[in-house]
């Protein structure tokens, strides 16, 4: 039986359903929060509730938005000839955070992973495809993780796109095997980038 009151409890067990926050993690972070000041608590309450209110996905390419099609989307400067397939918004954060990508991205929010029952359907093809075959899309880019999935997603997305006549090419491995984007440096992901090659 816990000793904590039921309402520091719920929280613990709210916070350690986030990746990488374990339950003793959890317990930090909420007795940090207990000794915060009621504004403080309440500015970041209201943080999370216009975050759940406020964020959408992007009806254009599937990224995290505010409005949709989002800013990358309706910039002009880039360049809507080139697609780069990526696995999650964080990796849209990490690539753009190079400088060396001008074109547009397309989120996937996952990647096919038959054991853990995500299939292709469970990600955002249908929609790449769609854009794909709409659009004038000249490059496609697979960006998706150098892991067992993320390849077996990059596979799946080339067969399908291979018959429309369209570039593919697959960002250099730069990148560590079994890792993410998000946690690559810049420098390692602008190698991946500048020496993608034909998939």
């Amino acid at each position: 039986m816990s000793t904590l009151p039921s309402t520091v409890e719920d929280l613990i067990n709210e916070f350690a359903k986030l990746p990488g926050i374990g339950y003793k993690s959890a317990q930090r972070v909420v007795f940090y929060l207990t000794k915060a000041s009621k504004d403080d608590i309440k500015t970041f309450s209201a943080a999370l509730a216009k975050m759940a209110d406020g964020i959408n996905f992007c009806s254009t390419c599937q990224n995290l938005t505010e409005d949709s099609p989002c800013s990358l989307c309706v910039d002009s400067r880039r360049d809507k000839s080139q697609l780069c397939v990526v696995e999650k918004p964080l990796d849209v954060v990490a690539l753009e955070d190079t400088h060396n990508f001008d074109g547009l991205y397309h989120v996937l929010h996952g990647a096919i992973s038959p054991i853990n029952g995500v299939g292709p359907e469970d990600i955002k093809i249908k929609e790449l495809l769609k854009r794909v075959k709409d659009n004038g899309v000249e490059e496609i880019i697979l960006a998706t993780n150098p892991n067992l999935e993320g390849e077996a997603t990059a596979m799946y997305i080339s067969k399908l796109i291979k018959p429309l006549d369209i570039k593919i090419t697959r960002i250099a491995r730069g990148l560590p095997t079994g890792s993410d984007l998000e946690y690559a440096d810049q420098e390692t992901l602008s190698n991946a980038l500048a020496g993608r090659k034909e998939f």
